[in-house]
């Protein structure tokens, strides 16, 4: 991936995207092939040693504690940079390192601009402050590199603009380079540098967003035949079809 960009990986469902997602950041096991950070070999390094590396993930379906305040869940993402386990930081163990873990966690929410909400649950937050503390979660551990796994799942238009507009500005003022899995082609056309197509485990292009949108086998195997013109693929909407369902981006591919 080329640094400080925002590279998006699509493809319709079950072509491997966050299957590629686990396998760089240690979730699931390679069974042939090399993963290289930084020119550094990481495929045999376990989770844990990865995240200390600069790898930060999200994932495609919410993982916060429920039981832990917004705050205490985007400390969870900060504890590697201590001495003291997240649990014992947490239970005041180190009062130091709780104060330092305290901080970096404020400031996560503040950057992605849910700092207000820090003492309620998820279950009293929506839906887009819950992804938004999932991604401060992802950034407190300080990333060099960010993989989002589908950030934009479950909001409207609006929202995933917002998300999108964030993502960008946290690249270029923290120099990020960000590897988005997205279905959402408004999102990945106007934000992305790069987008790589993924179809039945196989990558099948890589290029600029202008330049995939137009090509025939992206077309192909993202909305299927007879989806319409190239640039239905630019906008993420499809000529009205009684016999389709309404997600252009699912029509007729497997969960």
């Amino acid at each position: 991936m080329p640094p400080g960009q925002i590279v998006s990986i699509i493809g319709p469902n079950g072509a491997g995207k966050t299957t590629l997602f686990n396998l760089i950041t240690g979730l699931e096991p390679a069974d042939e092939g090399q993963v290289f950070f930084e020119s550094r070999e990481i495929t045999r390094l376990p989770v844990h040693r990865r995240i200390t590396c600069g790898l930060g993930r999200s994932f495609q379906n919410l993982r916060l504690f429920k039981n832990l305040n917004l705050l205490e869940n985007v400390m969870v993402g900060a504890y590697r940079l201590g001495r003291s386990s997240f649990v014992g930081s947490l239970l005041g163990f180190d009062a130091r390192e709780r104060r330092a873990m305290v901080h970096r966690a404020e400031a996560a929410l503040r950057e992605v601009g849910v700092v207000e909400q820090r003492f309620r649950f998820p279950s009293q937050v929506s839906h887009l402050e819950r992804r938004l503390v999932e991604l401060a979660r992802a950034l407190v551990g300080e990333p060099k590199v960010l993989l989002l796994d589908e950030p934009t799942a479950g909001t409207t238009r609006s929202e995933s603009v917002h998300m999108g507009d964030l993502i960008r500005r946290l690249k270029e003022e923290k120099g990020l380079t960000v590897v988005l899995v997205e279905h959402n082609m408004l999102v990945v056309m106007r934000y992305s540098d790069f987008v790589i197509v993924l179809n039945n485990g196989q990558k099948i292009a890589e290029d600029t967003p202008e330049k995939v949108q137009r090509h025939s086998e992206v077309i192909r195997a993202y909305l299927g035949e007879g989806a319409g013109q190239p640039e239905n693929l630019a906008t993420g909407r499809r000529a009205p079809d009684a016999h389709q369902p309404s997600h252009p981006a699912r029509a007729g591919h497997r969960a």
